[in-house]
């Protein structure tokens, strides 16, 4: 409980924060005043600019770290990350094929709709390829072929990209980014990252149960079946809503969980909730860094998560390859 409200008290710190800082200048009493009374010019930055880009910060991370703590626990493996079933994959060759086509110019919001239907169709592949019935390695196997397969997809895109405007486009939207947004996103990817989420929250007492091993929880009456459906489109549809908004923002799902089982004692449906929390913390964090960090430069969120999370992830191989040896 203790953690939970530390995270809350943190997330409301950093969403104020968020708030307040941007390229128009103001004092902090200012930009509320004009968020409460939407008057002039910076009335309209907070309200379709920043207000916008802080709540969807706050959803995508979210979605991102409660995937992540889900995929984890279903798998018993802290290495484990959302995008292990080639949902990310996909939903960002979506809309590389919407930038592309053209489609995403033509369409209204047509490159995350093109983006969220990919990965709905990268869900059912990776289920008609695994089985309903198939074991968590069939699942990774799976997953990694559908990655593959989506990458190889993108790669080919892009090589046949019709100009360098095109390709960088692409490039630039691969890298993820909140900048832009506005609440016709936020929006959108609700009810997708709502729904996945409840789903994933409703696995809590299964992948307690998994902790045990999967001969336990089958005696303990529990669906291995229903959980492993349940856990794919809920991490389909959260993960897949993310990233059609907001391209390709990877390692909070990896990372985040990890940080924060040790505080929770490994229980993994206590490590849902707090892992939603830490994520939406860390996306918004580092949603405040590219601006802080380049205020002149178009920093993406990305790249940033990339730079934090890779030498995290280092980390965690060396110390999971210590506990073996």
């Amino acid at each position: 409980m203790k953690l939970k409200v530390i995270l809350i008290i943190l997330l409301t710190a950093l969403f104020i924060f968020s708030l307040s800082t941007g390229h128009a200048v103001a004092s902090f009493s200012q930009s509320m005043t004009a968020l409460y009374l939407g008057d002039g010019p910076l009335g309209t930055v907070m309200r379709e600019i920043r207000l916008p880009r802080a709540m969807l910060a706050i959803l995508v991370g979210a979605s991102l770290g409660v995937s992540g703590a889900a995929m984890q626990g279903y798998l018993r493996n802290p290495l484990a990350e959302p995008g292990l079933i080639g949902v990310s994959g996909s939903a960002a060759l979506g809309a590389v094929i919407a930038l592309h086509t053209g489609f995403a110019t033509y369409v209204w919001m047509g490159l995350p709709i093109a983006s969220f239907s990919f990965a709905t169709i990268a869900v059912l592949v990776l289920l008609l390829l695994a089985g309903p019935r198939g074991s968590s390695l069939t699942l990774i196997l799976a997953g990694i072929a559908v990655s593959a397969l989506a990458g190889a997809f993108t790669s080919l895109a892009l090589n046949l990209s019709p100009n360098p405007y095109a390709t960088s486009e692409i490039v630039f939207w691969l890298m993820g980014s909140l900048a832009d947004r506005s609440f016709e996103h936020f929006w959108l990817a609700l009810p997708f990252c709502l729904i996945g989420c409840l789903m994933i929250g409703s696995t809590g007492k299964a992948l307690d149960a998994l902790t045990l091993g999967e001969d336990v929880a089958s005696s303990l009456s529990i669906s291995l079946t229903n959980t492993k459906l349940l856990l794919v489109f809920g991490v389909a549809s959260s993960v897949g809503a993310a990233t059609a908004v907001c391209g390709a923002i990877g390692f909070v799902g990896l990372v985040v969980p990890h940080l924060l089982r040790p505080l929770v004692n490994g229980k993994p449906s206590t490590l849902l909730f707090v892992s939603g929390l830490g994520g939406a913390v860390m996306v918004l964090a580092a949603d405040i860094a590219v601006r802080v960090i380049l205020p002149d430069r178009d920093l993406k969120l990305g790249v940033l998560m990339a730079i934090i999370g890779a030498p995290l992830f280092l980390h965690l191989i060396y110390k999971t390859r210590s506990a073996l040896q």
